[in-house]
């Protein structure tokens, strides 16, 4: 019988994620109740690998699997699970289960995995925690959602900043609770105060005899247990740290942050950024129920409608246009769309670099200066093109020139739009990938048609 290994190395799966055999293998052994097969091909799978699949499979398959493979699920598996189905399986689990899997979880671990579960799954896994990881657990998450203090791990190595090397590494050998994965010795002073780091490396490199003072990286820096974890997550990025110590209100050492988890972080505001900007929830997730699913995508849907009602009203100003000359009715949605495409680019880079803190108040006007001369050179080439194909598809010179001029004016204002809305929104205290595409679509819309369906009421009838 092949397993997982075998059929992930005969099939190129760097396209595609798991390999189609690969998941009707697995289905095929749930549905023959094959406990064996469901071994060997699920036991050799990353758990990132194993929540994919059970991403892909229905909540039928997905219950008569982790009912046979009763020993299986462990907590890199269930935080590699999205929010919704990560609460489905831990119902399915017996509390035995529960409790072998998330005991070797680091404490940052265990407060991603229950943040955001209801208060009854809480207790489940809280309950599976020996006391003392209980305890730290509890005590990160009285700290606010989506702050350091929920980020961190709270098993630190520190040493006192008077020791030497030989000291250190000895401590280090001796003791038998460090954390899985570590990069710095935190150095703090009597008071419990972080003074600097060590990396690994330098601390194995160097004579038993020099003080750990000798060796302290220029790259120290700390954050407060109440600090926004995007602005952490920010700071690794732009400072290339490693990992950096967490303090409390009296800078007293309580937890470290590492790289993988501001990762993380940084990984989710993009998937939130990308979702917003199409109007959807940032919690959406491919095994959402209809009604879930359905919930989350109403409300923008019905912003959206409202807009389109507002770009219609300004249409029918123009009835007696349109009636008279029907060529501006297949011409307009040209000019709506072009300006429309061009407003979701230049909001695109804008929200992408607010997030990135790359446009602040000192550029923003050149950026905005920008994307009204790229509209504007954009719009001249379109204009030229257009107005060419309306005098050739229509005869009409004059209704050339008048989508032309209309396609600049709508493109130099998709720039200014795309750019100063979400600024203005970011300002004013608004999440800009959440609501700038519905206002930036309804201002090149109705610029458009305006534009448009006005100058053909002046220039030709």
């Amino acid at each position: 019988m092949a397993d997982s290994a075998d059929i992930i190395e005969d099939e190129d799966v760097d396209d595609e994620g798991l390999p189609k055999r690969l998941v009707a293998a697995v289905l095929d052994a749930v549905a023959s109740t094959n406990v064996a097969a469901l071994n060997a091909l699920l036991n050799p799978l990353h758990p990132a690998d194993v929540a994919d699949l059970l991403e892909q499979i229905d909540q039928r398959d997905r219950a008569t699997l982790l009912f046979l493979w009763r020993d299986g699920i462990d907590g890199e598996i269930l935080s590699e699970l999205g929010d919704d189905l990560r609460s489905e399986v831990i119902d399915l689990l017996g509390p035995a289960e529960l409790a072998d899997a998330v005991r070797d979880l680091e404490s940052d671990d265990v407060v991603d995995l229950v943040e955001d579960l209801g208060v009854d799954q809480q207790e489940q896994v809280l309950d599976a925690l020996e006391a003392g990881n209980r305890v730290a657990v509890e005590k990160a998450l009285a700290y606010p959602d989506e702050s350091a203090g929920r980020l961190m791990q709270m098993e630190v190595v520190r040493a006192p900043s008077h020791w030497t090397v030989g000291q250190t590494i000895d401590f280090l050998r001796a003791s038998d609770d460090l954390p899985e994965q570590f990069y710095h010795v935190i150095l703090v002073d009597p008071r419990m105060k972080p003074v600097g780091y060590v990396t690994l490396g330098r601390l194995l490199g160097t004579p038993r005899l020099i003080h750990l003072t000798e060796l302290l990286e220029d790259s120290f820096r700390t954050f407060r247990v109440d600090q926004d974890e995007e602005e952490v997550a920010y700071a690794f990025n732009q400072y290339h740290l490693i990992s950096a110590p967490v303090v409390d209100e009296d800078d007293r050492l309580v937890g470290v942050i590492t790289i993988d988890d501001a990762m993380i972080v940084l990984d989710d505001e993009h998937d939130e950024d990308i979702l917003r900007l199409a109007g959807v929830d940032a919690e959406s997730s491919l095994t959402d129920k209809v009604i879930a699913t359905t919930k989350r995508r109403f409300p923008w849907l019905a912003v959206n409608l409202v807009t389109a009602i507002f770009a219609s009203l300004i249409i029918s100003l123009f009835e007696d246009t349109i009636a008279t000359l029907v060529a501006l009715a297949v011409l307009m949605p040209i000019v709506a769309s072009m300006g429309g495409n061009a407003g979701t680019q230049s909001l695109t880079v804008a929200v992408r670099s607010i997030a990135t803190k790359d446009l602040t108040g000192a550029n923003v006007w050149r950026v905005i200066r920008r994307e009204v001369l790229v509209g504007l050179v954009n719009g001249a080439i379109f204009a030229v093109v257009m107005g060419i194909v309306g005098w050739v598809w229509f005869g009409s010179p004059m209704l050339g020139l008048v989508i032309a001029i209309a396609m600049v004016i709508n493109m130099v204002v998709a720039g200014l739009a795309g750019t100063g809305i979400p600024v203005l929104l970011e300002k004013m205290g608004v999440d800009p990938a959440l609501a700038s595409g519905a206002f930036v679509t309804t201002v090149t819309d109705v610029v458009g048609f305006f534009a448009f369906l006005g100058l053909a009421a002046v220039m030709l009838l």
